[in-house]
C-alpha cells in the first residue's frame, strides 16, 4: 500500500507540532505516495521504524492511502508532457528534494528544514543550488527537471 501525507500531516511536519519520535519523523518524510509502505519500512529498518509506527501515523491522521493514479495518455507515458502547473511541479519535486536532503543526516539538517518549509515550486527552485552543492549536481538531475519543466 502506498501512503501519502495528509494536509494535517504536511502541517505537522512544518510546525513540528506532532508528537513524533525522531525515527517516526525520519520515516514520515519518505511517505510521498510513490513508495510503498514495504519500501519505507525496508529503507528505515536500521532506525527501528516498524509497522506499528505506520499504524500510529495513520491513526493520528498524518498519513492516508494515496489516491489511485488515472491511466496516463500515451504522450504522458513516454515522458513528453511537461508539468503544466506550479502545483504539479511542486508535487513532483517535493518528494525528490526531501529524499535528497533527508539523506544528508545532521549535515543537511537546516537544508532539510528549508525543504520541508517550502510551500511551492518557486521556493524549491530557490533551494535547488543549495541542494546541488550539498549532494552534487548529478544527483539533482531529476529534481532540476521536475522544477524546470
Amino acid at each position: 500500500m502506498k501512503l501519502v501525507k495528509t494536509p494535517a500531516g504536511q502541517q505537522a511536519l512544518k510546525d513540528r507540532s506532532a508528537a513524533l519520535s525522531p525515527r517516526q519523523r525520519s520515516a514520515f518524510i519518505l511517505f510521498d505516495g510513490q513508495r510503498s509502505t514495504a519500501d519505507v519500512l525496508a529503507a528505515t529498518q536500521g532506525l527501528g521504524f516498524t509497522q506499528t509506527d505506520v499504524e500510529y501515523l495513520v491513526g493520528m491522521g498524518l498519513l492516508a492511502p494515496s489516491a489511485p493514479v488515472p491511466a496516463a495518455a500515451p504522450a504522458e507515458q513516454a515522458g513528453e508532457a511537461p508539468l503544466s502547473t506550479s502545483a504539479d511541479r511542486y508535487r513532483s519535486a517535493y518528494p525528490l528534494a526531501a529524499q535528497l536532503t533527508a539523506g544528508l543526516g545532521l549535515r543537511g539538517y537546516r537544508l532539510n528544514l528549508a525543504v520541508e518549509a517550502a510551500t511551492d515550486d518557486a521556493q524549491l527552485l530557490a533551494l535547488l543550488p543549495r541542494i546541488q552543492e550539498a549532494v552534487g549536481v548529478e544527483k539533482c538531475v531529476a529534481l532540476a527537471h521536475a522544477l524546470k519543466s
